[in-house]
């Protein structure tokens, strides 16, 4: 998934994001050309679902 995607299924800003992946607590990026990075769609939704279950047990 590239960036665009990622942000509307997330819910998040760019600045949201880009603190996330600094802090960590986002999976990594991998390389799909010189220039150009994704992520896979299945860390996506398991970050998601951990997330969840993090609000759950917070809330």
């Amino acid at each position: 998934m590239r960036r665009p995607e990622v942000l509307s299924r997330i819910g998040v800003s760019q600045s949201t994001l880009a603190n996330m992946i600094k802090a960590g607590t986002f999976p990594k990026r991998i390389p799909i050309g010189p220039r150009a990075v994704g992520w896979y769609a299945s860390q996506i939704a398991e970050c998601m679902e951990k997330g969840l279950k993090r609000q759950k047990t917070d809330g």
